[in-house]
């Protein structure tokens, strides 16, 4: 598929995808007239590549990491173990700040709420 083929399947921009691939996050073949084609698996990569982004990990993490997910983990080197847990701890401390967030919110909403009723 052509890079914009790509890039409407994925919700990913075409400037993101050819980041990616700069990146060494993303591969593809290229045509006799220079076109970016990519194989059907690079759907499931990007999608991957944009979660691990939305979730706050770097482009040198993330390539770092991907070339271990294709085998589930298998056999991951000592300090790719120790980065993957670096980043669950991470993103969990995410969470939990989110979740804090959230509930001071919703009683922010909860409390605006009765007082508008007991007016």
């Amino acid at each position: 598929m052509r890079i914009g083929d790509l890039a409407e399947r994925t919700g990913a921009s075409v400037r993101s995808l050819r980041y990616y691939e700069k990146q060494g996050m993303l591969s593809s073949e290229r045509s006799a007239s220079g076109q970016r084609h990519y194989g059907e698996d690079a759907v499931s990569r990007v999608v991957l590549i944009r979660q691990f982004f939305a979730a706050g990990m770097n482009s040198r993490t993330i390539a770092a990491l991907l070339p271990h997910i294709k085998n589930n983990g298998e056999r991951c080197p000592p300090q790719v173990l120790r980065q993957l847990v670096s980043e669950l701890e991470r993103i969990d401390a995410q969470a939990d700040e989110l979740a804090r967030a959230r509930r001071t919110l919703n009683d922010m909403v909860e409390a605006t709420k009765e007082a508008m009723r007991a007016t």
